[in-house]
């Protein structure tokens, strides 16, 4: 599933119609008729609808939805809400089409003209302004967008919410409040984005008949379970423990144990063949009756945080992971350093160990094996120098230029997880819910990523997996047995069996 910007939605149309000879009015056409099929699901017939329409081809596709429900038999009032010096091309041909069909076609000139209409309405179908949409809403459309918010009708948008633009790193002051919006050809990049993703609803994608081999490829997609399914490491029946690889976890201190205990044992439940966690003696202690699989490597410490660089061969390990409960402190950067350096062998970075790389990037940059960083918004910021409020507005634009800039894997974590390649490849988790969003589930993903991490061929594809058995894992349990309150990390852990057990790899 391609996620795109409103310019790359322009050249497919564009290629769309030079390649194969597909007329912009033909294009409306299917793409009008799929969102009513798809929105058949959502209405029923007694119901009262009033569709609102623009220009543009936003406009012309909403005369096709209004013609195509109206010879369905549903009860609609079609409404005109721009001049119509506004409707042309494409769009003013299934204007006429609408009208010379019959039906009725209201024009908006003042907002109590619609009033009444708005507030009897069952349903609100939006289809003002499209991917086209520049600035704040302004006029007749901004009154009508205000009206429309305020009813309890189920509210629908088509492509895109008005008022929202399709990009990312814009702020709106105002936008059409989606109760479910229709996708059109791929997602827009707002629909993803924390800022604007909550006016599209609930949402879907329909496919309008683009000529998808000519397309140009895009560089976002949405990580779907076919992909999963496709890119899951398979176990061989005469694999041993050397075959799903050797790990190794690097930080806890004595007043945080938790953090590397359950990011360890989420490493074992997601099939790592052998693992040892290395970490102060104090911590030790009390993390080993909780991974009694693992094995330990006691750390030089000072008052229970790590203290030093680690005395050990760390070419061994097929995978290294560090960070999880290390602490902030200066004697922490030292062990960060040496392991950036050291470490010839994929290495994951997360928590504590974030906040003590940002003085050494120019290390991560050297570095010749795969590197992968964990951040939220919050550490992401602080890597970067950018406040919190920008790289929520525009995460993609900024995972994208720090993943190429240091050569790193990005994964951003959120309602909606971003993953970035190197090369700027971006991929994107939608599972999950507000029940991860508790202390320690980042320490179980982390060990999760690295269990991954040990047993697949592609960096890329461990994380989007990795990412994706994380999220399925909180959705089932708040699902069954958990509600989103008072699920915890340790029990996303003890959920990973039935993830792997129901979903057959």
């Amino acid at each position: 599933m391609d996620v795109v910007t409103a310019q790359e939605m322009y050249e497919w149309d564009q290629v769309a119609i030079e390649s194969s000879g597909l007329e912009g009015k033909l294009l409306m056409e299917n793409a009008g008729r799929a969102v009513c099929f798809d929105l058949e699901k959502k209405l029923s017939k007694h119901q009262k609808i009033v569709i609102l329409i623009g220009g543009g081809n936003n406009g012309g596709d909403g005369f096709v939805i209004a013609r195509t429900l109206l010879n369905l038999g549903y009860s609609i009032e079609a409404w005109q809400v721009v001049p119509d010096s506004k409707v042309e091309g494409g769009s003013h041909f299934h204007k006429r089409l609408l009208e010379n069909s019959g039906f009725p076609l209201y024009h908006l000139e003042q907002i109590t003209e619609i009033r009444e209409s708005l507030v009897g309405a069952d349903v609100i179908i939006d289809a003002m302004l499209g991917i086209g949409m520049k600035g704040r809403l302004r006029g007749l459309i901004r009154q009508v967008v205000a009206l429309s918010n305020e009813q309890e009708a189920f509210r629908i948008a088509v492509d895109l919410p008005s008022g929202v633009p399709a990009d990312e790193g814009i702020d709106v002051d105002q936008a059409f409040e989606a109760d479910y919006t229709c996708i059109i050809a791929a997602v827009k990049i707002s629909a993803l984005v924390e800022n604007t993703r909550v006016y599209y609803g609930e949402w879907n994608v329909v496919e309008i008949g683009l000529p998808v081999k000519k397309l140009p490829s895009s560089t976002r997609k949405v990580w779907q379970w076919e992909d999963a399914k496709r890119a899951f490491p398979k176990r061989r029946a005469n694999s041993h423990k050397g075959s799903h690889g050797k790990g190794l976890i690097v930080g806890g201190a004595a007043n945080m144990p938790g953090s590397i205990a359950m990011s360890a044992r989420a490493t074992l439940r997601s099939g790592a063949g052998l693992l040892t966690v290395a970490a102060p003696g104090s911590a030790i202690q009390n993390v080993a009756p909780y991974v009694q699989e693992a094995t330990f490597l006691p750390l030089q410490e000072d008052s229970g945080v790590v203290n030093g660089q680690i005395d050990t061969d760390v070419s061994n390990y097929d995978g290294v992971a560090l960070g999880m409960g290390m602490g902030r402190r200066l004697k922490s950067h030292k062990l960060v350093e040496d392991l950036v350096c050291k470490v010839e062998s994929p290495l994951l970075i997360d928590a504590d160990g974030l906040y003590q790389l940002k003085d050494i990037l120019h290390l991560v940059k050297e570095r010749t094996n795969p590197t992968v960083l964990t951040p939220h918004p919050g550490e992401f910021a602080h890597l970067v120098d950018q406040s919190i409020s920008t790289i929520v507005n525009a995460p993609f634009y900024y995972s994208r230029k720090f993943s190429e800039t240091y050569g790193v894997y990005t994964v951003l974590k959120g309602p909606v997880t971003i993953i970035t390649a190197p090369d700027g490849r971006q991929y994107v988790d939608l599972t999950g819910n507000a029940g991860l969003a508790k202390g320690g589930s980042g320490d179980v993903l982390s060990g999760i990523l690295l269990a991954m991490m040990l047993q697949s061929n592609s960096i890329m594809d461990a994380l989007n997996i990795g990412c994706m058995v994380h999220g399925l894992t909180a959705e089932m349990l708040t699902e069954s047995e958990h509600s989103m309150v008072d699920l915890l990390a340790t029990d996303l852990i003890e959920g990973l069996s039935q993830t792997f057990r129901t979903f057959s790899f």
